[in-house]
């Protein structure tokens, strides 16, 4: 009996069965491994109380790209755990932010090297770790620290997750991925940190074995479902022009 394909047809075929109240990694650094196309199929599925887990909630570029904070608005999510849940220019305001501050969905924010840590450290089954990022801050506040060599550290927990949602450059029918530049910032340890790993592919996905094993960024064994982006405009292919 032959082994089941990970590729499926649609990207509303790659989200379904996602559930009520699941906890999803956004990759992403900016536009380089955002997964536009399946955020869009998410926002279609409909699933609720999500807690959403990325470096930012989206941007206040026009046109937008699906995102979290679409999510947000849609009335899916529940709370979102980001490096970015304001904008960096005191000018900009993300469409989160209003939610955020109605009460209408809760947020976390938490250092961008610390998320990163938190989901490697769920992929590798590290329950917990201590960091002397936010020490003295108010993020800090009511948590446990320790001085450890006489510098004060701040515990934090692994962040595991039900789903990843990501993009990647290549990809081969075993699930194997090859990430292109900062698509490598969150990309392969969200896979490591997650129990359902879905990505749309950029390129159109190879044979198995097709990728040196040596320029291979997460294992395929990681990987549940694939989906190549067609051309556009059947699929978003986000540009570096925005407007403010």
């Amino acid at each position: 009996m032959g082994k089941r394909s990970k590729v499926v047809a649609s990207f509303d075929e790659a989200v379904a069965g996602i559930a009520d109240g699941s906890t999803i990694a956004f990759g992403g650094f900016a536009l380089p491994g955002s997964p536009f196309n399946l955020t869009a199929a998410l926002l279609r599925q409909g699933a609720k109380r999500l807690v959403c887990v990325g470096n930012t909630t989206g941007g206040p570029r026009k046109p937008r790209n699906p995102d979290i904070g679409m999510l947000v608005e849609n009335g899916q999510v529940a709370k979102v755990i980001c490096s970015f849940t304001a904008a960096p220019r005191a000018s900009d305001v993300l469409p989160f932010t209003p939610y955020y501050e109605r009460g209408e969905v809760d947020a976390e924010t938490v250092p961008q090297g610390t998320l990163a840590e938190r989901l490697r450290a769920a992929g590798a089954g590290v329950p917990a770790f201590y960091t002397p990022a936010g020490v003295g801050t108010q993020l800090a506040e009511g948590r446990e620290t320790r001085v450890i060599n006489g510098r004060e550290y701040l515990l934090e927990y692994a962040l595991p997750c039900d789903v990843a949602l990501l993009r990647c450059y290549q990809a081969d029918e075993a699930g194997n991925l090859r990430f292109r530049r900062a698509q490598r910032n969150f990309g392969p340890i969200m896979a490591m940190a997650s129990k359902l790993v879905i990505v749309e592919v950029e390129e159109p996905i190879l044979p198995a074995g097709a990728i040196d094993p040596d320029e291979v960024h997460t294992p395929g064994i990681l990987v549940q479902r694939l989906v190549h982006i067609p051309p556009a405009p059947d699929a978003i292919w986000p540009t570096l022009k925005e407007t403010r």
